[in-house]
């Protein structure tokens, strides 16, 4: 099967396709030409993914996968939430989306205090306009200081739970066994 990736993140475009690459023909919008921005007016990581990928199915009348995902510190009640890629304003900084997560827990220092997890909402959009719809949840906890290269966002704060250290010191391949994003992807295909 043909499948669009509904998504201008890099990251994103190579996490799905580690993940799922070897199952589908993937392809990116770039791969199709199309530069848009589509704006996510969702309320929900579900809302967005379905803007997302029903928007790209309407533009191709191929299908389209999308994800929307984020952190949710559960101290800052679920913050930031489906404004995790724009935290910290609209360029889209993830140092500076760290910073001010940083900041905003600087007083709460125990990591019991500090739960979070990543979420994520992964829809599959068919040109018939039917859909499926997955989630993927991985838990752990905000640490003080960043820890580790590897990843994007703020995978070098998340400290999961699963690996026993952060995404940041984490390999593609190990992160790619329990991230929320992989969680949902295998369900997805297990669906398919």
């Amino acid at each position: 099967m043909d499948l669009i990736i509904a998504s201008n993140n890099a990251n994103k475009v190579r996490e799905i396709k580690q993940i799922i690459g070897d199952r589908f023909t993937l392809y990116t919008m770039k791969d199709k030409g199309i530069d848009i921005d589509i704006e996510e007016t969702g309320a929900t990581f579900a809302e967005n993914a379905l803007i997302k990928a029903s928007t790209i199915c309407r533009m191709t009348g191929t299908p389209a996968l999308a994800d929307d995902s984020g952190l949710c510190v559960e101290i800052l009640h679920g913050a930031p939430g489906v404004y995790s890629a724009r935290y910290a304003g609209e360029q889209h900084d993830d140092a500076a989306n760290r910073r001010k997560l940083l900041h905003a827990l600087a007083a709460t220092p125990d990591e019991k205090d500090r739960k979070a997890y990543f979420a994520t909402n992964i829809v599959l959009y068919y040109p018939d306009g039917h859909y499926l719809t997955v989630e993927g949840r991985v838990d752990g906890y905000i640490l003080t200081c960043e820890t580790g290269t590897n990843g994007f966002g703020y995978d070098s704060l998340f400290y999961s739970y699963d690996l026993g250290k952060s995404f940041g010191m984490a390999t593609a391949n190990e992160k790619n066994i329990v991230s929320h994003r992989a969680r949902a992807l295998r369900k997805l295909v297990d669906l398919l």
